[in-house]
């Protein structure tokens, strides 16, 4: 999720504000340890944000959550 932040250019407090909730949760999400729990509008500001389609959004969000499990285990 941090690459589809940065590649439309934005800093984590700057998504945090758009959809009204905690910079720290956006680091979260992108660190893997949370998964987004948005309302639906929400998401599709967040796909929005990043310029992507709800398919990657999610598929940014596995990937994030994989990449953490990985690090875990070494």
């Amino acid at each position: 999720m941090k690459q589809l932040r940065e590649q439309a250019g934005l800093r984590t407090i700057d998504v945090a504000y758009h959809l009204d909730v905690a910079e720290s949760t956006v680091r979260n999400w992108e660190y893997g340890r949370t998964m987004p729990r948005l309302r639906a509008d929400q998401f599709a500001q967040l796909c929005e944000l990043y310029k992507c389609s709800i398919h990657k959004l999610a598929q940014a969000s596995q990937n994030s959550q994989a990449e953490a499990l990985g690090n875990n285990r070494q």
